[in-house]
């Protein structure tokens, strides 16, 4: 039996909401918890024998991933081959898999993993293909519950309590149906195929039948979507299963939403094995789970933990305090200065005895903005690269954008 996984990365134009941060770089290569968010998509599928090949799909230019696929082909030696699709239009998630096709079933695979790059999860996919192969199914989803309130936010599934069978399946509803939603993370057989071309047939049809159908969506039948163009019939056919996680999950939409993705990814690792690379040991200045990088120089009067990933060349002065963030490279903190709920980003500098903070949030909540005064903010404080806090300086539920200087204290504003 034989597996792919895709990997849907998406594009510039996407991922705005992840800005300031994807100024600089691509989402699905910002480090959390030490490493790209693609890099955790990979390490989950090597716990899937039967997958051998990975693709990336996106329209991002070629070269961005070069250097790092060059570097996972050889960390993850058990994957026969790892490689970038390039897709030259925003397709859509099932418009680009269509136009791949022909490359997704070379060799034949009896399943394929399709994982949006962009959540935050501890992907049971053994599980979604044992559910596969005991219920002889054409699809399976990821599902996981959360609270009411927010579960319009997403695509919500309705099962058969008994069976997983998907009854119902809407993307994002009006009014509350379940509160079982869309993880991203799917497995398909090769009959998923033939569903994105009734849904292609059945678009094109309506586009010439109706004139002001795709008005204010791309006017292509090829430009499709899986939430909301296939897995809604798909429910129709009653081969779509759901298989309902109990391990942690969360999208990382938002520049905010890294902190607590990078919480999670470090507490499975403390968790799952102490002696993971990078991952300090405790003491009475590291409060476990911290990543440090091993480049990076710690002061060993600075108190770091938990949730704390250091990137690569990162300087902690003495008596510093970093909690719930992410350092990310060639940043520096100087001595007693504090840092809580934040990024620090690339080449940036926090004075001595200067505050940057968020407001505390769990790491399993979906929703990364408070209220303060009234006024809807960001819950996590982030510096974009080459930014200067001064000393003294208190910054506190801002953004603020690359190469800013912070010479006075600022709060619940968006630094331009």
């Amino acid at each position: 039996m034989s597996s792919k996984a895709l990997i849907l990365v998406g594009g510039p134009s996407r991922g705005t909401r992840f800005r300031p941060l994807s100024l600089d770089l691509p989402k699905p290569l910002f480090e959390v918890a030490g490493h790209p968010i693609i890099w955790h998509c990979l390490k989950a599928l090597t716990k899937t024998p039967t997958i051998k090949e990975v693709l990336l799909i996106g329209y991002y230019e070629e070269h961005i991933f070069t250097s790092f696929i060059h570097d996972w082909r050889n960390e993850f030696s058990q994957f026969t081959s790892i490689k970038y699709l390039r897709e030259y239009q925003a397709l859509g998630t099932a418009g680009g898999l269509y136009h791949f096709r022909d490359i997704i079933l070379k060799g034949q695979p009896e399943q394929f993993f399709v994982i949006n790059a962009d959540v935050c999860c501890s992907f049971p996919l053994s599980e979604m293909l044992s559910l596969m192969q005991d219920r002889s199914a054409e699809a399976v989803i990821l599902g996981t519950k959360v609270p009411a309130d927010v579960a319009s936010n997403f695509g919500c599934i309705v099962t058969d309590p008994e069976t997983q069978q998907v009854r119902h399946y809407v993307e994002k509803p009006e009014s509350h149906i379940s509160s079982l939603i869309n993880c991203g993370v799917y497995l398909f057989s090769a009959s998923i195929f033939k569903s994105i071309r009734s849904a292609m047939s059945a678009k094109a049809e309506r586009l010439a039948s109706d004139p002001y159908f795709g008005e204010n969506e791309d006017d292509s039948s090829e430009v499709l979507r899986l939430e909301q163009d296939i897995l809604g019939p798909l429910s129709d056919t009653g081969s779509f299963y759901a298989y309902e996680t109990k391990g942690f999950w969360r999208q990382i939409k938002t520049a905010g939403s890294a902190v607590p993705a990078n919480a999670l990814y470090l507490q499975q690792a403390w968790q799952s094995n102490s002696q993971t690379p990078g991952l300090a040991a405790p003491s009475a200045n590291i409060v476990a789970p911290v990543f440090i990088h091993p480049t990076a120089r710690v002061d060993p009067t600075a108190k770091l933990g938990p949730n704390v990933s250091i990137g690569p060349r990162a300087v902690i002065a003495a008596g510093a305090r970093v909690k719930d963030s992410i350092v990310l490279e060639d940043a520096e903190i100087k001595h007693d200065a504090c840092v809580l709920w934040s990024i620090i980003g690339w080449n940036s500098k926090v004075g001595a005895w200067a505050r940057v903070e968020g407001s505390p949030t769990a790491a399993g909540t979906h929703n990364t903005t408070v209220v303060k005064n009234g006024v809807k903010v960001q819950s996590v404080s982030i510096l974009a690269k080459d930014c200067v806090v001064h000393d003294e300086v208190r910054v506190q539920n801002c953004v603020c954008l690359p190469m800013k200087e912070l010479k006075r204290d600022v709060t619940n504003e968006v630094i331009m």
